[in-house]
């Protein structure tokens, strides 16, 4: 597979090939003419002495105070001086390298003015593996992510902190020294370039969208094998159902239910010429066979669907906004102008992610309730308590995993308040309305790596689930999940540590590359 050209048009799935490192970062040399061309143009200006704000103006509410080019590198060192001040943990290497990926997406429509060699250093650390260090908390997605991405800016000129990889942390400048660059000294607009844009918030965003769709998928998976270990009616899943609900996502989630399970035995079939109520029994007849099933099988085409579209309305925002121009201000070199605006404010991000969030949630929540009925003997038919059928009430099985399943909920409805009305007013009151779009990206991506991790437990449930009930009947993608989780996990036969498992197990379900084996084709047939 071939690179990823960030002057085009990238998506999540591209974005986040470029954080994993499956894929390299490059740019067409349209999108150099046009970094080229901007940056031609910003010479001009400053040439001309024009007032460009952050290149011969302070910046936020300092800006009435004008700044003669001869100023400029000291002006550019000190705007990444005083916006280092991120705290926390650093982003994780995917995040980081999204990040990074993002900025050079967006520099290069060619309206920022940086210079060409510095992003031919931003393309060179990615092919590196290089990884500066940005804390996380910072930034309040105001005038874009100023914050983490002036902790990129701080490492290029030889400050803080990188690495490679998964190495150790070292000074930055002496690690690029041993790659064999020199630090870069900011210029022009090179700062202000770097900065003032929403690559952190699209960044991490694209990663998380393309995981949540991998685990929409995982979710149709583990919901088709639910079902079938409870007997569930197929009648739910037949398409005709979403077809006239019209809701894309729903229409697709019949598609994808309907393709896993049409080869299973151990679902209900659903028959054209429908059930009749029998002439040789009295008027009412009690306690017969339930024609439908609870809501965790028969609702799962509406709740995945709706996951669905909400997802698809998070990662065309971000698609978007991974096209777009972040920058203030813009340059226009064909047309000769300059434009003061305000595209670095994120809200468009912080909405989608928030929404992201909710769906995220959401796929949670109803797994952790099928994993509550098929650990539940009252509820899960023929199977043992907490599917431990050796010496149950000694041995517990998954007792402590669906606990950990409920748990780890709790934690995401706590992460679900939406960060995108939170607006505190910063900046002396310039910034005067704020989107928090990183804090949205931020906690939708922690609540995917939650659910990664409901969604394993579930997995090594309803594994044990087919282990017990014998491998017949069951639809040949149900069987491959389960071969695919055999491969990682053992059967529970005596009770033993799961945390491990759980831990590992998710890791391979959140990678894209471990994962692939259970990924649908896009036109979702199994």
């Amino acid at each position: 597979m071939g690179g990823v050209d960030l002057a085009a048009a990238p998506s999540v799935e591209d974005i986040e090939a470029i954080a994993y490192g499956t894929r390299p970062a490059t740019i067409s040399p349209t999108g150099w003419q046009q970094i080229a061309d901007a940056e031609r143009y910003l010479r001009q200006l400053i040439e001309e002495r024009r007032l460009v704000y952050g290149v011969t103006t302070g910046y936020g509410p300092l800006a009435s105070t004008q700044i003669d080019p001869s100023a400029s590198r000291a002006l550019q060192r000190n705007l990444v001086y005083h916006l280092c001040s991120g705290v926390g943990e650093a982003l994780s290497p995917a995040h980081t390298r999204a990040t990074i990926a993002a900025r050079i997406a967006s520099v290069s429509r060619g309206h920022s003015g940086i210079r060409p060699g510095l992003v031919e250093r931003l393309l060179a650390w990615l092919d590196a593996g290089l990884l500066p260090e940005i804390p996380a908390i910072g930034t309040v997605g105001a005038s874009g992510d100023l914050t983490p991405l002036a902790h990129v800016a701080r490492a290029v000129m030889g400050e803080g902190r990188a690495r490679l990889g998964d190495g150790p942390w070292e000074n930055a400048a002496t690690l690029q020294r041993r790659l064999g660059w020199e630090p870069w000294e900011l210029d022009g607009k090179d700062a202000i370039a770097l900065v003032n844009g929403t690559s952190t918030s699209a960044g991490i965003s694209a990663v998380s969208g393309a995981g949540a769709s991998r685990a929409a998928v995982m979710c149709a998976r583990l919901g088709t094998l639910y079902a079938e270990l409870l007997g569930g009616h197929a009648e739910a899943f037949h398409p005709a159902i979403g077809a006239v609900r019209l809701h894309p996502g729903q229409e697709q989630a019949h598609r994808w239910l309907s393709a896993l399970a049409a080869d299973s035995q151990r679902l209900e079939p659903w028959q054209a010429e429908g059930a009749h109520l029998r002439t040789d029994q009295p008027a009412v007849q009690p306690d017969q066979p339930l024609p439908q099933d609870a809501y965790t099988i028969r609702c799962l085409p509406q709740a995945l669907g709706a996951a669905l579209d909400s997802i698809d309305f998070h990662n065309t925002t971000v698609a978007r906004e991974l096209r777009a121009v972040s920058d203030n201000p813009l340059l226009f070199p064909q047309e000769q102008i300059l434009l003061h605006g305000g595209n670095f404010f994120g809200q468009h991000l912080a909405f989608a992610a928030d929404a992201l969030n909710n769906a995220i949630v959401q796929m949670a929540v109803h797994s952790e309730r099928r994993i509550h009925r098929i650990t539940d003997p009252v509820r899960n038919g023929a199977l043992p308590a907490f599917l431990q059928p050796r010496d149950t009430g000694l041995q517990s099985g998954f007792m402590g995993a669906q606990v950990t399943a409920s748990a780890l909920v709790a934690e995401m409805r706590t992460g679900a308040h939406p960060a995108s009305i939170q607006s505190i007013p910063t900046n002396a009151d310039n910034q005067d309305i704020v989107t928090m779009s990183t804090r949205a990206a931020r906690q939708a991506a922690l609540n995917l790596t939650h659910l990664y991790r409901v969604l394993a437990i579930e997995a090594l449930i309803l594994a044990q689930g087919v282990d017990l009930s014998g491998d017949r009947g069951f639809a040949a993608q149900s069987r491959r999940l389960v071969d695919w989780v055999r491969e990682r996990a053992p059967a529970l036969e005596d009770d033993r540590p799961l945390s491990e498992e759980i831990q590992a197990l998710a890791a391979d379900l959140a990678h894209p590359q471990r994962s692939r084996p259970l990924g649908l084709p896009p036109d979702g047939e199994a």
